[in-house]
């Protein structure tokens, strides 16, 4: 492509999003119904799971009865006991669990807005560069659900489990409260799903040009304090689910810089191409 081409192709990229461009009110009215359109998503998804909690309820519980047979195999098969010590302590956890469940079920919805607000201002390269990271998203969120139900919680419990006493004159039964336990799950699974994002995020603004390879390696420092707080934040006030938490949020920070590192390099050698398809002679 020679200069007036690229210089055709940049006016047209500029006129497109200079046409999309609308007044401040036009984009809060745009900002209001896509917010309006998220809520309602939320709504029914609430909606569904409160009619459906009871098994929700029941596999939420499921890695706290993998971790009592794992500790105490001849218990295995057993009911296990979660202690409810309000009269409407049960109805909230159950109100808890379904607005949980919405918020996971209307995930795309959200991520699908967030992008629909977003892109009248990108170009059309970077609009199709965006793509790829909706489907990563719910992916990668789903994968930090289910790090958190095979990893983290079952790791917790039969922490938490190993410290019983179960004999002598003084016996200690890990008892977790039920609110206690479904609230714990809940913060976790959305907690890590919104983290396991951060090579997706990172992965976008590198796509874009945003972060550079060498910015996020500068970052390091910054990024294990943020990672840490956010553990701290999220998880009970112990050292062992902070790392826990912390230790696979950073690795995929690393496998940002990773992807980052790959991108650059292909971006690289697409301009050396172009550059060279710029200065070659025409054709006779």
């Amino acid at each position: 492509m020679n200069s007036a081409a690229q210089k055709k192709a940049q006016l047209t990229e500029e006129d497109e999003i200079e046409a999309s461009r609308a007044p401040l009110l036009d984009h809060l009215a745009e900002l209001r119904n896509r917010l309006v359109t998220s809520a309602g998503a939320i709504v029914i998804g609430f909606i569904v799971c409160f009619i459906f909690v009871d098994p929700i309820f029941l596999f939420l519980a499921q890695p706290f009865q993998t971790a009592m047979a794992a500790v105490h195999p001849e218990r295995a098969g057993e009911s296990i006991q979660l202690i409810n010590t309000g009269a409407f302590g049960f109805f909230s956890v159950k109100m808890q669990i379904a607005l949980f469940g919405g918020i996971v079920a209307a995930f795309p919805v959200l991520a699908w807005q967030a992008y629909a607000f977003i892109a009248p201002g990108l170009y059309r390269k970077e609009r199709a560069a965006v793509a790829p990271f909706m489907i990563a998203a719910p992916i990668m969120f789903a994968l930090g659900g289910a790090f958190v139900f095979y990893v983290a919680m079952p790791f917790a419990l039969n922490f938490a489990l190993h410290q019983e006493v179960t004999s002598g004159p003084v016996q200690v039964t890990y008892l977790p409260k039920v609110e206690e336990y479904m609230g714990l799950v809940t913060t976790l699974v959305l907690a890590f799903g919104l983290m396991f994002q951060l090579p997706v995020v990172l992965s976008l603004l590198g796509r874009v040009g945003i972060v550079s390879t060498s910015l996020l390696r500068k970052g390091r420092r910054y990024a294990i304090v943020g990672i840490a707080a956010f553990s701290a934040l999220v998880t009970p006030n112990d050292v062992i689910s902070m790392f826990v938490m912390a230790v696979p949020v950073y690795a995929l920070y690393e496998i940002s810089i990773w992807i980052v590192a790959a991108m650059e390099a292909a971006r690289a050698k697409q301009d050396k191409l172009e550059a060279a398809e710029a200065v070659a002679p025409p054709a006779p």
